[in-house]
């Protein structure tokens, strides 16, 4: 938990410093960590662009209900995400709608472009419910913080 702990605060640590910062000689710790990645508990590492920077101006969360007497709806809906750069995360949820989106985009103009042009032309979508981002107050925050903690 240590090293995971260490690696989410930084991802680019190097070895030595990781080893030094969970009490572990860089041979040991470095075995460990090999060991977290090839059993899943680390999925990766990456470098996180403030949006803004690249111009990428507009965020928004969409509710997309869906039609259920489309032959194979969620195969078609969950295909057509995968070519969409806007939609930057994706769920299935429950409640009244199917799925809830995170969409990026440059401007509203792109962002409409994408719900009226690609989004409600994809089949078995039947509605669409956008909430636009005014601000973020908490992106992201630790799943270890949840673990062996009382519910």
């Amino acid at each position: 938990m240590r090293i995971l702990r260490q690696l989410e605060n930084d991802g680019r640590i190097s070895n030595q410093d990781l080893a030094n910062a969970v009490g572990l000689s860089p041979s040991a710790c470095l075995r460990r960590v090999k060991l977290l990645e090839e059993e899943g508990f680390i999925e990766g590492y990456r470098c996180v662009i403030a949006p803004k920077r690249v111009g990428v101006e507009f965020e928004a969360l969409v509710r997309v209900s869906m039609r259920p007497d489309v032959e194979e709806w969620h195969d078609k809906f969950v295909s057509a995400l995968q070519t969409w750069p806007e939609v930057v995360s994706a769920q299935v949820v429950t409640g009244a709608s199917n799925y809830v989106l995170t969409v990026r985009a440059r401007s509203l103009d792109h962002f409409s472009d994408f719900v009226m042009n690609r989004l409600h032309r994809t089949a078995g979508v039947m509605s669409t419910d956008s909430a636009i981002v005014l601000a973020t107050l908490k992106r992201d925050g630790s799943v270890l913080d949840l673990v062996n903690k009382p519910a």
